[in-house]
């Protein structure tokens, strides 16, 4: 007796069916607004820090000061890390979040 040869249909390796992963989402170091800090003070941080202009770190500490919180820079989470522990040495209030924009 002869048995045909039965196709067996398999599911789809995960390999087959993922998704192509997105790179690597930038994280942002956030600096948040404080009822401690004087303008002038977080923007000569923003300056000496992060070598920002006197116009855009005016413009960062405004958006500090109005809105809350400001991003002040992005990039790899271990280079927030850095920002952030930076911006606790100077005395400011700093998270980093991922990026999700």
């Amino acid at each position: 007796m002869s048995v045909a040869p039965v196709e067996i249909e398999r599911p789809e390796s995960a390999e087959e069916t993922s998704v192509v992963p997105e790179p690597d989402t930038p994280w942002v170091t956030l600096v948040h607004n404080d009822p401690v800090n004087l303008m002038s003070y977080v923007s000569y941080v923003f300056q000496t820090y992060f070598g920002y202009s006197k116009e855009k770190a005016n413009k960062l500490m405004l958006d500090v000061h109005h809105k809350g919180r400001a991003v002040v820079s992005a990039g790899s989470r271990e280079e927030m890390e850095r920002d952030v522990q930076a911006m606790h040495g100077y005395g400011l209030w700093a998270t980093l979040s991922q990026d999700r924009t």
